[in-house]
C-alpha cells in the first residue's frame, strides 16, 4: 500500500492488505464511533491531519475514534473481508492520534460460514501516539470476519490487515474456465523490477481500474531492458485466455507485452525470480494500445501444459491497469 513504513516487518511488504474497500472489505458495526466514523478505519489512502477541521461534534480526525468513556467495558468494532485469507500480521495505526489514542488493542477472527466463534490472533498489546504498530499473526488459519478491541477507548487511524487471499476449489468444475490470476481467487504477486507509480496489487483485482493510479506503473526506463512482474497463480492450470488491460494509460502504455510461464515446486520467491529469467514463452512479444483491453485467446497462446506462475513482460516500459490469466483447474 501506498503508506507501507521503509521500516516495516517482511509481512506488511510481501502481502496485501486485505482490509481495503477495493476487495470489498466493509466495517459493519462499532460500539461507538462519535468523533470519528468507523467507516475510516479502513481507508487505502494514509491518513492526513487537517488542523483547523472540525465537524458538529469537534476536532475532525481521519480514521475511527469513539467518545470518552465514562463507565465500565471497552470499545469494538466488527469488519468483514472482502476476502477468505490467512493473515500474516497486522498495523494498529495511530497517525495524527497524540493525546485521544487507546492505550492498548487487540484482534479477534472467525470465519461467517464457520461455528468456531472468535479466535485471538493478536493479544492485546500496548499502542503509542502516532504511530505504526506492527504485530505478525502465526494463527495460519483462513478467516474473513475480524473484531478489533481498544483499550478503554480512543482513536486509530487505520487498521492494515496483512495476508494471503485463500480460494476454496473443492467445489470447482474440473470443466470451468476460472481467472485463475485473481486475488479472490488466490493469486499472488511475487516480484516485480519496478513499481514506482499506482498501487500494484490493484493488477489482480476486478473491474477496470477508476484512474491512472488504480493498477501497476513503471517509472521511465532510460537504459536498455524491459519490466516485469511475477504472479503466483491460485490453483496450478491449463491457460486458455490472457487478458492485459490498460485502461487509463495513454501517454504511458507499454509498447508491447510477452508472458512466460512454469509450474514451479519448491524454492523461494527470489529463487522464482531468477528462475523465471528462463522460463518457457507462453505469449509470444504482442503490442499494446492505449486505454484498451487485449484478448489474447489460445490460438496465440502457446500453452505447453498446467502452469504455477506466470510473467508479465512490458516492453520497455509503461503501465497495466489489470492482468488476468483465464484456465482450467490442472
Amino acid at each position: 500500500m501506498t503508506d507501507r513504513q521503509d521500516d516495516a516487518p517482511d509481512f506488511a511488504r510481501r502481502y496485501i492488505n486485505l482490509a481495503s474497500p477495493r476487495l470489498g472489505t466493509e466495517v459493519l458495526s462499532a460500539t461507538d464511533d462519535f468523533f470519528a466514523d468507523k467507516s475510516r478505519l479502513i481507508k487505502d489512502d494514509p491518513p492526513v491531519f487537517i488542523a483547523d477541521k472540525y465537524d458538529d461534534n469537534g476536532k475532525w480526525m481521519d480514521g475511527w475514534e469513539s467518545r470518552r468513556k465514562r463507565g465500565p467495558g471497552h470499545d469494538s468494532c466488527e469488519i468483514k473481508l472482502g476476502l477468505k485469507a490467512v493473515i500474516r500480521g497486522i498495523d494498529f495505526d495511530t497517525s495524527h492520534f497524540t493525546g485521544n489514542y487507546p492505550p492498548a488493542a487487540s484482534l479477534e477472527a472467525r470465519r461467517s460460514d464457520g461455528d468456531d466463534g472468535w479466535t485471538e490472533i493478536v493479544a492485546s498489546q500496548s499502542l503509542g501516539p502516532n504511530a505504526h504498530h506492527f504485530a505478525e499473526v502465526t494463527d495460519g488459519n483462513v478467516y474473513d470476519m475480524l473484531r478489533f478491541h481498544i483499550y478503554p477507548d480512543g482513536g486509530v487511524a487505520r487498521l492494515r490487515v496483512y495476508g494471503e487471499p485463500v480460494a476454496e476449489w473443492q467445489d470447482a468444475d474440473a470443466n470451468a474456465v476460472y481467472e485463475l490470476s485473481a486475488l479472490k481467487n488466490g493469486g499472488r504477486i511475487v516480484a516485480y523490477n519496478d513499481a514506482h507509480y499506482g498501487s500494484v496489487w490493484t493488477l489482480l483485482t476486478e473491474g477496470r481500474g477508476v484512474n491512472m493510479g488504480d493498477g501497476w506503473e513503471t517509472r521511465r526506463r532510460r537504459e536498455p531492458g524491459n519490466d516485469w512482474i511475477i504472479i503466483a497463480l491460485g490453483a496450478a492450470g491449463t491457460v486458455e485466455a490472457i487478458e492485459v488491460d490498460t485502461c487509463h494509460f495513454k501517454g504511458n502504455f507499454p509498447d508491447a507485452c510477452s508472458v512466460q510461464a512454469a509450474s514451479v515446486t519448491g524454492g523461494t520467491d527470489d529463487s522464482i525470480i531468477t528462475q523465471s529469467m528462463f522460463w518457457p514463452e507462453l505469449l509470444p512479444a504482442q503490442k499494446l494500445s492505449a486505454d484498451t483491453i487485449h484478448t489474447f485467446d489460445a490460438g496465440q497462446i502457446t500453452a505447453d501444459g498446467p502452469v504455477t506462475h506466470v510473467r508479465l513482460n512490458i516492453h520497455p516500459d509503461g503501465g497495466v491497469s489489470r492482468f488476468r490469466v483465464f484456465g482450467k483447474l490442472a
